[in-house]
């Protein structure tokens, strides 16, 4: 915590940088105390000794008397530090000696120091903290013998450092609180800028206001610095306002986005997402309270028709009508979402009994089959709705949207614009579809599918061409119609798989039919919407028209009138290449789609033909009829061949003949036959 900031570092090393001088000063002025005082005591020392030294001559130049010898050594009572004295002859014989008041021992000298004072001249000497002066008496060159002087110096010299601490200390103390008060006043006068700007940081991290200004002062480098501060400060609030600017436009992009991800862009209803979520959560309460919950199923009818005839901005508001007409038939906590194209989920809330159930429903659909206005155009659609419990799914999320749609299919089934209630039995329907998809690719591996042929009569009833007609008998499901397999196989995108084989075995099959009939036979085959959008179907016919020797003119595709319309482009690329290979090209169901004479012009067409709900009602609805001969004569202007499928009765034959068709099919002349009953037919003709 000492060091924690830069002041108090400067200041605790500034303090102990201080101390340390002041101490190493104290020390030092000890030891030259300490020396001084060595010297004067050395050289009052000396004195003492030369003096007595010379006062000894007389007492040692006769016979020595040893009283006289020890009044002249009592003499060093006055001094308090001498521990010793001796006084010796000329052959260092002890004569007299002296202990001191400070000596603690009687015999201070030993043999051994003896002989080294022997060696030494006169003079004074430092040994063991101590002085030792040894004079000689009398001259070097006729001694009389030799004075010794031990001095401790130590005790003195310990009360001198004593007194003098005493004296100093006092003073240093003083000096050193001062140096420090002043030490810390200039530390604060330098250090205040910068305490100032750490002050203005905190009060900036408060605020998070960058537009505050630092009052510029101090030395250079701090006046420096808080002008860069100032600079960058600015910087950051200018950049902070940018920031915020594009925080906010993130913002509104977040929020946008958000909405994306759970709202319908056109419609504005939740979407898929928000929808499947907002349900789960609905059937995990449900469940717990063991609550039934309600969900409605629907999509438009003949949505299509109209992106294909009217345009998508037009398809695009007429979902925007919808959703918003929608909204008016379903009450206050209802959820209605758009699935996606033209389907939509309703999650209804409070469990409504059969009765409200079915009024909404009805609601529903009488209220979207209302025409709408949308471009100046009145567009009218239909709907067919599905109707799913969550008890009948145990509360299962994708078996509960599963329910809805097998009962909108239902109403598909039952002729679209009605509503349909869930119920199990119709599971076992679905199970069906889905086994007879699954069940697909294993027929055509085991060869359980079989190619019949209806003819086509001329109006003398001679056998001119054949269509080619796909029969089913499974092992498992026994006789699969047509009219049941085909749409399932479209569905499950199995459809490519059943033309493929299908093509294979017609051109196996079309040498024998020509060499039993008539060499210039034409057999039909139908195509699918997703046959004409393959380009690889292309290259498969051509390979097989080589591979089997096929002569293209003997094959015509047909493909139906809302096929071709709903993949125009694509299916005038498919029917361009055909055509240059030299087959031919039937618009089958004439009538019943999106019938537009505009398109009429521009299909890649030879032959037209007459759907069987027109034949049916011939000379029974006079609508019908007139259709029919419309139809005729519309065909007859293009330099189109008429060709009329479904012809049951003598009645129905004679009326089409009498006004120009060309082609006549139907159970008149003969049911769908196998290429061996052609062949046996032939053979026995």
């Amino acid at each position: 915590m000492l060091f924690k900031t830069i002041k108090n570092t400067t200041s605790s090393i500034a303090v102990l940088a201080i101390c340390i001088m002041s101490i190493t000063i104290l020390a030092l002025s000890f030891e030259e105390h300490e020396k001084l005082y060595f010297e004067f005591v050395k050289g009052d020392l000396d004195a003492l000794s030369e003096n007595m030294s010379s006062d000894l001559i007389p007492l040692l130049a006769v016979q020595p008397d040893v009283f006289e010898l020890t009044t002249m050594l009592l003499r060093l009572d006055k001094y308090e530090n001498v521990k010793f004295a001796a006084i010796y002859d000329k052959n260092w014989q002890s004569l007299q000696s002296y202990h001191g008041k400070s000596s603690s021992i009687q015999h201070p000298i030993t043999t051994f120091q003896l002989e080294t004072f022997k060696k030494k001249v006169s003079g004074v000497y430092s040994a063991n903290s101590e002085l030792i002066a040894v004079k000689l008496i009398g001259d070097k060159r006729l001694p009389l013998g030799f004075l010794l002087i031990i001095h401790d110096p130590m005790g003195p010299l310990s009360k001198s450092k004593l007194s003098l601490l005493k004296q100093v200390l006092p003073l240093t103390l003083t000096l050193l609180v001062i140096i420090i008060v002043l030490l810390f006043w200039i530390q604060g006068r330098l250090f205040y800028p910068l305490i100032s700007l750490s002050r203005l940081t905190q009060k900036i991290r408060r605020t998070n206001d960058y537009s505050l200004k630092i009052n510029i002062r101090g030395k250079q480098e701090v006046a420096s610095l808080s002008q860069d501060l100032n600079l960058m400060m600015e910087t950051i609030n200018q950049e902070t306002k940018k920031n915020k600017e594009y925080t906010n436009m993130l913002m509104n992009q977040q929020k946008a986005m958000e909405r994306l991800a759970n709202f319908d862009a056109l419609t504005g209803l939740p979407n898929r997402q928000f929808f499947m979520e907002t349900l789960r959560i609905e059937l995990a309460k449900a469940q717990r309270t063991q609550k039934n919950l309600v969900l409605m199923y629907f999509d438009l009818d003949g949505f299509k028709g109209v992106n294909d005839s009217l345009g998508h901005d037009t398809g695009d508001q007429l979902l925007i009508e919808v959703s918003k007409r929608a909204k008016e038939f379903f009450r206050d906590g209802d959820i209605i979402s758009r699935l996606g194209g033209d389907e939509f989920l309703i999650l209804l809330h409070n469990e409504p009994n059969d009765f409200l159930l079915f009024q909404i429903a009805e609601r529903l659909v009488n209220g979207l089959a209302i025409p709408f206005e949308i471009n100046s155009w009145e567009v009218q659609v239909s709907v067919s709705v599905g109707i799913a419990k969550a008890f009948d799914a145990n509360f299962n999320l994708s078996e509960f949207v599963s329910n809805a749609d097998v009962a909108m299919y239902r109403s598909k089934m039952a002729g679209r614009d009605t509503h349909t209630v869930f119920v199990p039995e119709m599971m076992e329907d679905n199970k069906r579809r889905l086994l007879i998809s699954n069940s697909i690719s294993h027929a055509i591996k085991n060869n359980e599918f079989m190619l019949f042929y209806q003819p086509k009569v001329s109006s003398e009833e001679v056998i001119v061409g054949y269509e080619a007609l796909i029969r089913w008998n499974s092992d498992e499901l026994g006789m699969v119609s047509p009219v049941e397999f085909i749409p399932i196989a479209e569905q499950s995108g199995k459809i490519q798989m059943i033309t493929k084989w299908v093509l294979e075995r017609l051109c196996m099959d079309i040498g024998k039919i020509q060499d039993s009939v008539n060499p210039d036979i034409i057999i039909s085959v139908n195509l699918s919407a997703q046959d004409i959008k393959n380009k690889a179907q292309i290259s498969y016919v051509k390979e097989l028209f080589t591979q089997y020797d096929v002569d293209p003119t003997a094959i015509e595709f047909e493909v139906t009138e809302s096929a071709y319309l709903e993949n125009f482009d694509m299916a005038n690329d498919f029917f361009t290449e055909m055509k240059q290979l030299g087959s031919s090209i039937a618009l089958d169901d004439f009538g019943t789609g999106y019938s537009s004479l505009s398109y009429l012009t521009q299909l890649q067409l030879n032959t037209l033909k007459i759907d069987k709900q027109f034949v049916d009602n011939i000379l029974i609805s006079k609508s019908s009829t007139l259709i029919t001969k419309t139809i005729i004569e519309m065909a007859k202007q293009l330099n189109l061949k008429i060709c009329a499928e479904g012809v049951e009765t003598r009645e129905q034959f004679d009326f089409l003949v009498a006004h120009g068709c060309h082609q006549l099919q139907g159970y008149l002349f003969s049911k769908p036959i196998s290429l061996e009953q052609i062949l046996s037919d032939n053979l026995r003709n």
